[in-house]
């Protein structure tokens, strides 16, 4: 395990640490002394006139005389403190009582005590004292002396964690990095990293570098000064540095970029200077700061608005570290972060992130090698399929995989069963991707057979288009917002023609089209639907360039900033763009009605099917409808990879001698942004009705 610092680059050392605790205690024992070490005195105050009356009765044996707090005290034997301490006072236990008093003055008693001794009623010795009064300067005293010991405690508290890094309020500008040595290492290393190969093969080299630098400085080579992991959440770009930190013998320190900026100004750049100051003298060694863009996001033009001069401090700071006129040789800077259109312009310059790891969704492949890795520590039966599992998870990452697993075997634990099997991995996917079934929602007969309806019509549609993707099952059974839903297995796809976008708009239309058909009328269950189609038909307009009236023309901003509060089109053009949008629209409905008219009997056959059954499969489909005439794209893909895979194995010898294959594709970068999800098509219960619909 990592040791947290509390010194530059050094472990807390061992030693008695002060605990207002051992003050407690010492006051404990003390009292508990005292009362042990009791000498069984008794005292009790008396008015003068009774202190004169027991004196003069001739039971005193002696009398103190406090001459600077006119008290007195008188010590009485044992018959006589047996009538005063009653019944308290035990007889043959030595216990030693007296009484006191406030006299007028010490003049005045000894006068008394004068005229007693002549009547004979007192014999014994008189003392006279001064007492140790410190009640007034506790008084005076006191509130400080609590002042100052309350003030010693709060900084000793503040010292620790609450006090803002090691060091507490006065050590604030230290850093908070932990710090893993050279040897420790981390329980995660690269075989723990499924997936992510060419992620993996430029951190690998990087560390290797570190192992071996002489490999690669004698051919005039030099490592990379910076590497940013750039991907969507989950993804595993802290997995990696983790593994990058059980790989590389050297130190490593990881620290997160919230972590630089608190409530004091010029905390950031003071722990940006101290972390670069412990790494300096490291070296070499790696710097991995987690979600970057806390420090990093590009600075503001105008300063007076909006922008955080502490943040610009810090990421100034940051940049003279990483990139400045002093040396920073031997330390190695990883970064990581899901926004990188956000970053300043001068930290993604080559020179301090040398490198852009990009580190996306994991392929069909690399999925597959997800789940192995995840179910490592699952207990399952022969019944799992990995490869449909994967075909089934098109679009999670490595996290939803792994809350996928999870996810499993709490469901096969609730139904006692002793293994995870394929039914609880569907149902983990179901519940991931749709939500928790509802059994005890109340719906109305007249209710579920138009759910019924709707949902058999997406089936159908699906069934006869080319370009849509296989039918899994679909469902009546209430999950989550939906009231039903269709799974489908997506297709693996790098771009995406026309006609599979039009498929899938006629898809979704499939179960208002059925609606309408069937039943005469409309209902707001589609309005999920009819926003994927909306979303999909602008983005086929505005984005992709596709529409017949605005060919070859794209809106879309890679930089993620849109174009503020104005439209990057005029008035006239917007007005196309919405008869566009809208003629798309009614084209792929029209053409959804046409197929459900020529499919009739089948659409009609599955609807009373799912209203007695609730669930059917594709092989109930297959029955309905018959084989689908198209093959799966993903199976071609899987066969094609396979291929090259045996080629790669030497099986072609033709390979050595021939060329490389070259596909001809003029870009294969292509931008969704916001279409519909692959995986399902729900009917979603009664929402309230959306603002028109007014383009961008």
């Amino acid at each position: 395990m990592p040791i947290p610092p509390t010194s530059p680059g050094s472990p807390k050392k061992g030693g008695i640490k002060f605990s207002m605790y051992w003050a407690y205690a010492i006051i404990v024992v003390f009292l508990i002394t005292m009362l042990y070490l009791d000498d069984n005195s008794m005292t009790k105050d008396v008015s003068y006139t009774k202190f004169e009356e027991l004196a003069s009765s001739g039971g005193v044996k002696k009398i103190t005389v406090f001459s600077n707090t006119n008290k007195a005290e008188a010590f009485l034997n044992d018959s006589l403190a047996k009538a005063v301490f009653h019944p308290q006072f035990e007889e043959g236990k030595n216990m030693n009582a007296s009484i006191m008093t406030d006299i007028p003055s010490a003049d005045k008693l000894q006068e008394s005590i004068d005229r007693w001794r002549e009547e004979g009623k007192f014999s014994g010795e008189v003392n006279y004292e001064k007492s140790a009064d410190y009640t007034s300067l506790l008084w005076s005293f006191g509130p400080i002396v609590l002042l100052v010991v309350f003030w010693l405690f709060m900084m000793r508290r503040m010292s620790g964690r609450d006090g803002g890094g090691a060091g507490g309020v006065f050590n604030v500008g230290k850093s908070k990095a932990q710090i893993i040595d050279k040897g420790e290492g981390t329980n995660v290393t690269f075989k723990d990293v499924a997936g992510l190969t060419e992620a993996k093969t430029e951190i690998q080299e990087i560390v290797e570098f570190l192992r071996n630098p002489s490999r690669y400085t004698d051919l005039g080579g030099k490592i990379p000064k910076g590497a940013l992991l750039v991907g969507p959440p989950g993804t595993g770009k802290t997995l990696l540095a983790k593994a990058v930190a059980g790989e590389a013998n050297v130190p490593f320190f990881s620290m997160s970029g919230s972590d630089f900026v608190e409530m004091f100004v010029g905390v950031g750049a003071s722990r940006v200077r101290d972390l670069f100051r412990q790494a300096k003298e490291k070296a070499p060694c790696i710097v991995f700061i987690d979600e970057i863009d806390a420090v990093g996001r590009a600075r503001g033009k105008n300063p007076n608005m909006g922008a955080n001069d502490e943040r610009e401090n810090t990421l100034n700071q940051l940049l003279t570290e990483m990139d400045g006129f002093g040396s920073n040789s031997g330390v190695i800077i990883l970064a990581a972060t899901n926004r990188a259109d956000i970053l300043d312009k001068a930290l993604m310059r080559a020179g301090r992130f040398d490198r852009q790891i990009t580190v996306d969704l994991p392929e069909l492949k690399d999925r597959v090698e997800v789940f192995k890795v995840h179910l490592r520590n699952i207990k399952t039966d022969d019944s799992i399929d990995i490869d449909i599992m994967a075909r089934q998870t098109a679009g999670f990452s490595g996290a939803d995989i792994a809350n996928v697993c999870n996810e499993a075997a709490l469901i096969a634990a609730r139904n006692n069963k002793k293994a995870v099997d394929r039914d609880s991995f569907n149902a983990a996917i179901d519940r991931i991707i749709c939500g928790l079934e509802h059994s005890s929602k109340i719906i109305s007969d007249d209710e579920k057979r138009a759910i019924a309806i709707h949902e058999a019509g997406h089936a159908t549609v699906s069934w006869f288009l080319e370009y849509s993707n296989e039918m899994v099952k679909v469902s009546i059974v209430p999950r989550g917002m939906a009231l039903g839903a269709a799974w489908y297995m997506p297709e693996e796809r790098q771009i995406t023609p026309v006609q599979a976008l039009l498929d899938q708009m006629c898809m979704t239309l499939g179960g208002r089209a059925a609606e309408e058909l069937i039943l005469g009328t409309v209902s707001t269950g589609a309005l999920n639907d009819l926003e994927k189609v909306t979303k999909l038909a602008y983005a086929i307009v505005v984005y992709y360039g596709m529409s017949d009236k605005l060919p070859n023309v794209s809106y879309y901003d890679s930089t993620g900033r849109e174009y503020g509060f104005s439209k990057p089109y005029g008035d006239e053009r917007a007005k196309i763009i919405d008869q566009e949008v809208s003629r798309i629209i009614a084209e792929q409905y029209e053409r959804a009605k046409s197929i459900l008219r020529e499919q009739a009997a089948g659409h009609a056959k599955l609807a009373e099917t799912l209203l007695t059954r609730e669930v059917m499969y594709a092989e109930d489909l297959i029955k309905i409808f018959g084989p689908r005439k198209w093959k799966s794209r993903t199976q071609e893909i899987l066969d094609l990879q396979a291929e090259r895979d045996a080629k790669r194995l030497g099986n072609d010898k033709k390979e050595s001698t021939d060329g490389p294959e070259i596909i001809d594709v003029e870009s294969t970068d292509v931008v969704e942004p916001e279409l519909p999800a692959p995986s399902t098509e729900d009917e979603k219960a009664d929402e309230p009705t959306p603002p028109p619909y007014t383009g961008k």
